[in-house]
């Protein structure tokens, strides 16, 4: 084949690449799955009876994070995000969480739809002082990952009811906390669209393989 022809066949074929890739990233996207309970609602369109999907959505919060600042639902509006429990005194899976939110974080800290959310399960000890003195520990960039802590209760309620995952003190726990080593991939709808175990670097590059293909799907439908 001449160098003319090459180049004409490359021209020709590259939308059709293109058009292949974002349709690929929109049915794959279809199938990243809903997690946690949800609701078959029947109504009436146009005299037509139609049946929609409630999925469980994260419910509403308000926390303060390592900036002394509150935090709430709303600041993760139009946003994906990355939801996650953890103690800065804790010694076993939590320093394993942080290394491989570290990856999470070099993948899409540039990209404004995403963010990072870490919970405190020992907000006596983990003050505002104590959480910014561990982001920096764990070399967080604070304006993508966001830690939090505040009312005991309202913290393992949402850990719980929200995320789906166990949350709470526990004295035969190392550390005396008991919370969950999964990371919870949360779409702009507030829908649990992936849980993840966050001390497996394989697990953490699934996470990282839906959240693209749920970025790639939204854009070619904005499109």
């Amino acid at each position: 084949m001449s160098r003319q022809r090459l180049i004409l066949f490359t021209v020709l074929l590259l939308p059709v690449i293109i058009f292949l890739f974002f349709s690929t990233a929109t049915h794959n996207a279809a199938i990243v799955p809903y997690f946690g309970p949800r609701e078959a609602v029947t109504r009436i369109v146009d005299g037509k009876q139609i049946t929609d999907t409630l999925y469980h959505t994260v419910p509403s919060f308000r926390f303060i994070d390592q900036d002394g600042d509150s935090i709430s639902n709303k600041n993760f509006d139009g946003k994906y995000y990355v939801a996650e429990f953890f103690f800065t005194t804790c010694k076993s899976i939590c320093p394993k969480m942080a290394a491989t939110l570290g990856v999470v974080q070099n993948k899409f800290a540039a990209n404004p739809e995403v963010r990072i959310l870490s919970h405190t399960v020992n907000p006596q000890n983990d003050s505002v002082p104590v959480l910014k003195a561990y982001s920096q520990l764990v070399h967080a960039d604070t304006r993508f990952w966001t830690f939090v802590t505040g009312d005991k209760k309202s913290i393992y309620d949402i850990a719980i009811h929200g995320y789906l995952l166990p949350a709470g003190e526990d004295a035969m726990a190392e550390g005396g906390f008991l919370h969950s080593e999964q990371l919870i991939l949360v779409d702009k709808e507030k829908h649990i669209r992936g849980i993840y175990d966050g001390t497996q670097l394989p697990e953490v590059n699934k996470l990282i393989e839906d959240l693209t293909l749920l970025l790639h799907a939204e854009k070619l439908k904005k499109n």
